[in-house]
């Protein structure tokens, strides 16, 4: 079992940076491939980004792509998303996930609970 807790959201304006956490205790975590995935209200939980276990692959969704970091830490358990140049569009339920294989939402096992982002114009 693994347990996933994001942190790190908040309300910010457009042009702003965010960096988000995913800190995970439990099996494991160096093993897993990890992803970050989002919600906007009313919308289908989507991809964002995902990286391998040694962090040499590193995926983006198209609207991502060029803005988004995503990295981890397998010393500390964490896995990070640096978020720059934030755009009102960018609004969603921030979630980190782990255990699964490339952008497939329904690949990951283990998932958090969620971090708000909100982007104001």
């Amino acid at each position: 079992q693994v347990t996933l807790v994001e942190s790190g959201g908040g309300l910010v304006r457009a042009g702003d940076s965010l960096r988000l956490s995913c800190t995970a205790s439990g099996r494991a975590f160096a093993d897993f491939h990890l992803g970050w995935f989002r919600q906007a209200p009313g919308k289908e939980r989507e991809f964002v980004a995902t990286i391998n276990y040694n962090s040499r692959i590193t995926n983006y969704s198209d609207s991502t792509k060029g803005r988004f970091t995503v990295s981890r830490d397998n010393v500390k358990n964490t896995l990070y998303l640096q978020m720059n140049s934030l755009k009102p569009e960018d609004t969603a339920v921030y979630y980190c996930a782990a255990g699964g294989q490339g952008t497939a939402i329904h690949l990951y096992p283990y998932w958090g609970r969620g971090t708000q982002v909100t982007v104001s114009s």
